[in-house]
């Protein structure tokens, strides 16, 4: 399989995927799937559990290779030097580190660790109430908290493509809602693969919602919300494409 990751000049890079097929076991979970995801958008993955969402993360990401042909391209074929952030189901927090050097880790590993990034992610730890957990080990956090600080790792990477599998699922409602305004207002520009069971996530977030069914796996067209995000829960439109959606996914 071609993997290629690369930044055009001046906007996100959309994500194309061409003849994509996975075999693990039979049938194919996917076989000879065509798909794009718009540069600059957030497209939203919905499904039933066991569809195949997080695995077609991992196949975007270059995380599995045994079993793949087709064609995934990121950008430019050109440029080689965009990386993708990804946040996983699991928050993977290095459990001797620190919540501050959690969220630092990703500078800390590029060389770009700095007094201005430090603040920084200080400011977004007091923004989503963990101010007072920065020198706290995971250990001695629940799992919502581990949840916010694992998104904050992730926002803090500054990619241009980011894909998220269940970021906000520990999370409760109004932390859920408010976590969705900050990372929609911190990576408004970037290309973004939202995995969620969610539907009313996936309306408040998303550009383009896809419903995945089936196996070989099929992607329904796109439903496209009116307006753009974070819309609010409460919005009359949202709630009426949110019966759509639901219909969408028991059919």
């Amino acid at each position: 399989m071609q993997t290629d990751v690369g930044l055009p000049a001046g906007r996100a890079p959309a994500i194309r995927i061409e003849k994509l097929s996975f075999t693990f076991t039979e049938p194919p979970l996917f076989d000879a799937l065509d798909f794009t995801v718009r540069g600059g958008q957030w497209t939203c993955l919905l499904g039933p559990s066991g569809c195949g969402k997080s695995t077609f993360l991992r196949l975007i990401s270059g995380g599995l290779r045994r079993g793949v042909s087709g064609s995934i391209r990121i950008g430019s074929e050109q440029d080689k030097d965009s990386r993708v952030a990804w946040m996983a189901q699991k928050d993977l927090l290095l459990p001797w580190m620190s919540v501050l050097d959690n969220v630092l880790l990703g500078s800390r590993l590029r060389g770009e660790a700095s007094a201005r990034m430090r603040e920084r992610a200080l400011g977004l730890l007091k923004r989503v109430g963990l101010g007072a957990c920065a020198s706290s080990l995971p250990g001695t956090l629940s799992g919502g908290m581990r949840q916010r600080t694992a998104l904050l790792r992730t926002l803090m990477e500054n990619r241009s493509v980011i894909l998220m599998d269940e970021p906000f699922s520990a999370l409760d409602a109004l932390t859920r809602q408010r976590l969705q305004d900050l990372a929609a207002e911190l990576v408004r520009d970037a290309t973004v693969l939202l995995v969620t069971h969610d539907p009313l996530e996936a309306l408040r977030l998303g550009h383009r919602i896809h419903v995945m069914t089936g196996r070989p796996v099929k992607m329904s067209d796109p439903l496209i919300p009116p307006g753009l995000p974070p819309r609010p829960a409460g919005d009359p439109a949202v709630a009426a494409m949110h019966q759509t959606l639901l219909e969408r996914l028991v059919e």
